[in-house]
């Protein structure tokens, strides 16, 4: 969600971003199939919240960044296999010596979906736009410390036509890094680092964006019929992309849907090609032809909020976090709740995701287990927390989203909490995806569900969420020695992959096992009823969720 890509969160995508429940029995793996779906090819998906945010500089969840990505390009776009490939740019970036430069040809067959020529200056404006303090964009720390001079351009010490990106000539763009970056291809595939026409933009000016007429496109597909706050929209063919005839799709038809007895329905009657299923029926429909189960690299966890309204709360304790994450019994939420093949996220940084440049070994193994269930642990935090705070009872609210599963998984977590701590009383507050997201931009929480969904192929993608400042870290958490680690990992040792891998390990046990900032709660998979004339729907293990380019139907 990412991130992300927030799920934002946060965010976090089309039919993948949030947990919704689905209601109903499943259908053969020969509903609905046949010769008018392949000549139609029109693709039936569901939603479970409204875009929040269209424009790819302010896009932070997973719903925008999925939409941005069907109907934008970047300089590269991921492949089916995850890794970086040119798209605006004609071939992989020529190099410098030192890793620093890089300089890209761009396609010059590239257009805008008004006919305008894509061009470097586009990419120059756009990234100085997200870098600019007057934007206020929350992946601006995506450029921090990564881009020359973008450290400075958000602090507010220098223009942001001083960010070191340069348009040489129409076609050929060069940009600057601070130091070697390993990681930087696959940033190049996410929409904050996507074109803008300059023009345009300003031209619309704070109507940019809020409904899918204000907005120029030069991805596969064009958005229609989102008037910026409806419940439905469409994705169609952009006539003037360059890699057009790889579109196979005539339209892709999106559809708001919460009430889970309606989703399912709508995939049994054929008004939906893939629904989520909550845990009963993901164990319901296990074995139909049409169940299937995407793993994904998405964590989700809780936010444990230090200050609200410019006052600190009872989470500024660092007992009373220790107690409220501690005793979750993970397990059996995963178990019972989800049912749909997440496990336990015992770390912030998934399995399976990054590994050790060296031997190729998991990040997950590497760090180990941390935040585990302790009820011991806990109730002995919760006493201890309580006489340091000079109260015998505390009262916190915790925020997730309005979505069935969302409900279902506030109950059980707050069940846990009041049982297993004396003197607990949690009020849940379930709120629509954009309002919880706006509370959160607002830091009025007391704590909340989260989840982050990476960005890019590496462990900073996490662990940079919580280092002092980062426009993620809405919870007035700092770590001198966290801090430390972050830097010395973006810096001083951006050069040495080995030793920089060797310093991201030493994070997460500071993050979670001193601090216990956040606490993990599961790694997310989701479970699907989908029709199996469905080929190609790309699922990305990073960034936006979903590339729809070379998705097709097949009725035969």
């Amino acid at each position: 969600m990412k991130k992300s890509k927030l799920f934002l969160v946060l965010g976090l995508t089309l039919v993948l971003s949030l947990v919704l429940a689905a209601c109903g029995g499943g259908s053969d793996s020969k509903s609905g199939s046949g010769g008018s779906k392949d000549s139609e090819q029109v693709l039936n998906l569901m939603e479970s919240a409204l875009i929040p945010s269209a424009d790819s500089t302010k896009a932070d969840d997973a719903v925008g960044l999925n939409v941005i990505n069907q109907t934008n390009e970047g300089l590269y776009a991921l492949d089916k296999d995850g890794v970086a490939q040119p798209a605006g740019a004609t071939e992989k970036a020529t190099v410098s010596d030192d890793k620093k430069v890089y300089t890209f040809k761009l396609r010059d067959d590239a257009k805008w979906s008004n006919g305008d020529p894509v061009t470097a200056k586009d990419y120059v404006y756009s990234w100085q736009r997200a870098v600019d303090p007057k934007t206020a964009a929350t992946y601006s720390y995506l450029f921090d410390g990564l881009v020359q001079n973008a450290s400075e351009i958000i602090k507010g010490e220098k223009k942001p036509s001083e960010l070191g990106i340069k348009a040489v000539d129409d076609t050929t763009l060069e940009v600057t890094l601070v130091q070697p970056t390993a990681y930087f291809d696959s940033l190049l595939a996410f929409p904050t680092f996507f074109p803008l026409n300059q023009k345009f933009v300003e031209e619309k000016g704070d109507k940019y964006a809020l409904d899918s007429d204000s907005i120029l496109y030069n991805g596969p597909f064009k958005l229609t019929d989102w008037n910026g706050t409806g419940k439905t929209w469409a994705f169609v063919p952009n006539d003037t992309y360059w890699d057009k005839k790889a579109v196979k799709l005539k339209k892709i038809n999106v559809q708001v849907v919460q009430d889970s007895g309606t989703s399912v329905n709508l995939y049994n009657t054929g008004k939906l090609d893939k629904a989520l299923l909550s845990a009963e029926y993901a164990v319901q429909n296990k074995n139909k032809d049409d169940y299937t189960v995407e793993e994904e690299s998405s964590v989700f966890y809780i936010k444990f909020n230090q200050e609200r309204n410019g006052k600190k709360t009872p989470l500024a304790n660092e007992n009373i976090r220790k107690a409220l994450a501690l005793s979750m019994d993970k397990q059996s939420y995963v178990d019972t709740v989800l049912q749909n093949g997440s496990i336990p996220a015992n770390g912030l940084v998934p399995k399976k995701f990054t590994f050790d440049p060296k031997d190729n070994k998991d990040y997950r193994d590497e760090v180990g287990d941390v935040g585990t269930y302790d009820l011991a642990a806990a109730k002995k935090a919760w006493t201890q927390g309580l006489k340091e705070l000079g109260v015998t009872s505390l009262n916190l609210e915790f925020t997730s989203d309005d979505t069935e599963n969302a409900k279902k998984s506030s109950e059980f977590l707050q069940n846990q909490w009041e049982k297993n701590l004396s003197g607990l009383k949690v009020t849940l507050k379930n709120v629509p995806f954009k309002i919880r997201l706006a509370n959160d931009q607002k830091q009025d929480y007391d704590f909340s569900m989260s989840a982050w969904g990476p960005d890019y192929q590496d462990p900073s993608t996490f662990l940079n969420l919580f280092r002092t400042g980062n426009t993620q870290n809405r919870m007035s958490y700092s770590n001198a020695d966290y801090d430390k680690i972050i830097d010395q990992a973006a810096g001083p040792l951006a050069g040495d992959t080995q030793a920089r891998w060797d310093e991201m390990l030493k994070a997460e046990p500071i993050l979670i096992t001193k601090d216990q900032a956040i606490q993990p709660l599961y790694q997310r998979a989701k479970a699907f009823l989908q029709q199996p004339y469905v080929k190609d729907l790309q699922k990305n293990a990073f960034g936006p969720d979903y590339t729809f380019k070379n998705t097709y139907i097949d009725g035969k």
